[in-house]
């Protein structure tokens, strides 16, 4: 099985990093001289996506911009989240009615994506379509955050996610199938709250990353990042 559409959420208001997100829209802050956004969308090249789907909100005069500004040889769309910013879930959920494709992968911009990813999102997508998961998550243990403040999310036993320990953080990545939103509406809601469902239901996929994981947590963090 193959996925062909992703999703990139840049649609919060990123507030862990004022003030340098007052004036700029988090996707659009630059570590190694490229944006998290580019970073994020090379590494869904690299992987063979065909089609991009980009939510908006704050700021979205300036992710409009950028594109107009930027080329990347990809089918990309942005679709602004409306008068209200519709969280995680319904800005998900608004991106997957505007598609006719079943599976997609959903990507957070706050993580430093690069190549090396590669194999292992391609990887968790094999898992993914021959456990037959309707939603998988990337977790990784949060002993290779380079944020050694960032508390986990998860616990993981036999690929089945779990909420005891919480040993494991999400890292902004997953694969999920348009099912799992049913008889939701386009409202504010969190992805979170699919997940706890799931979870109870002893369906909810995770996928372990070995890599050292990069992520834009707070202002001080990113500073960091930006030194490395």
């Amino acid at each position: 099985m193959k996925i062909n559409t992703a999703l990139i959420l840049c649609a919060g208001f990123g507030k862990r990093l004022n003030p340098i997100t007052l004036k700029t829209p988090k996707p659009l802050l630059k570590v190694k001289n490229l944006t998290l956004l580019e970073h994020c969308i090379n590494l869904l090249k690299l992987i063979g996506i065909k089609k991009i789907l980009i939510n908006s909100f704050y700021l979205k005069e300036q992710i409009n911009e950028f594109f107009k500004n930027h080329q990347f040889e990809m089918d990309i769309k942005i679709i602004e989240d409306g008068s209200n910013i519709l969280d995680t879930g319904g800005g998900i959920l608004n991106l997957v009615q505007k598609s006719d494709e079943t599976d997609f992968l959903v990507f957070n911009p706050d993580t430093i994506w690069n190549k090396n990813y590669l194999l292992e999102i391609n990887n968790m997508i094999d898992f993914h379509f021959d456990k037959k998961f309707k939603n998988t998550l990337l977790l990784v243990n949060k002993s290779l955050s380079f944020d050694k403040n960032q508390k986990g999310d998860f616990d993981l036993n036999n690929n089945l996610i779990r909420q005891n320990q919480k040993n494991y953080i999400y890292t902004g990545c997953q694969i999920l199938n348009r099912s799992i939103f049913k008889d939701k509406k386009i409202n504010n809601f969190s992805i979170s709250k699919i997940w706890s469902d799931l979870i109870e239901k002893d369906c909810l996929g995770g996928y372990e990353s070995k890599l050292k994981f990069y992520h834009a947590t707070n202002l001080e963090i990113f500073n960091k990042l930006k030194d490395l």
